[in-house]
């Protein structure tokens, strides 16, 4: 009897001292990744989907300038959606003379010198600052249409929202979207 009871306090005192697993999910793993030519700040942010400033603070830089064949830790990206927030990282493109003073999805005339913007899923009327990623360059545009109806785009921007951020030559950049206020 004393054996067992020897045992048994044994036991107890060696579960007490087990390492204990973390609850929830694991963290996110950072990511490191090599400058090549041609490269910016701006564009890798986008590239991982996180900020420049992040990135910065990451490796101890106070301006953007890299240079090819530096190695920069990669911070985890930040959740999409959290408190009622919206962020999106992707493609854009514009939309313009094709279109002007045609009925719009949310049944407006589309004005190709408005800000204004289709969205796939976002609800008319709700206003989303656009950066695009490789110039630092953002505006404010509202929703009222539906598209992108090309593959891997997430925004068709008006033409005067896409010459604010410079995308009329390019026709298209990768792009950072956030929710500023949703429609009621």
């Amino acid at each position: 009897m004393l054996r067992l009871s020897f045992l048994v306090l044994l036991f107890a005192l060696l579960a007490s001292c087990a390492p204990r697993q973390a609850s929830g999910p694991p963290a996110p793993a950072w990511r490191y990744y090599v400058v090549v030519a041609g490269d910016t700040l701006y564009g890798i942010a986008g590239r991982y989907g996180v900020s420049v400033e992040a990135i910065q603070q990451a490796n101890g830089l106070s301006g953007t300038t890299i240079h090819p064949g530096m190695r920069l830790r990669i911070p985890p990206a930040p959740a999409t959606t959290k408190g009622g927030e919206y962020v999106e990282v992707g493609i854009a493109s514009w939309y313009g003379p094709n279109f002007n003073g045609k009925k719009t999805a949310s049944g407006e005339i589309y004005d190709m010198n408005a800000l204004t913007a289709a969205h796939r899923t976002l609800p008319f009327g709700t206003l989303v600052q656009v950066t695009r990623l490789d110039n630092g360059a953002s505006v404010v545009v509202r929703i009222n249409d539906r598209g992108p109806f090309k593959k891997n785009r997430i925004i068709d921007l008006s033409y005067a929202a896409a010459r604010q951020i410079g995308l009329i030559k390019s026709g298209t950049a990768l792009v950072r979207i956030e929710v500023v206020a949703w429609s009621e």
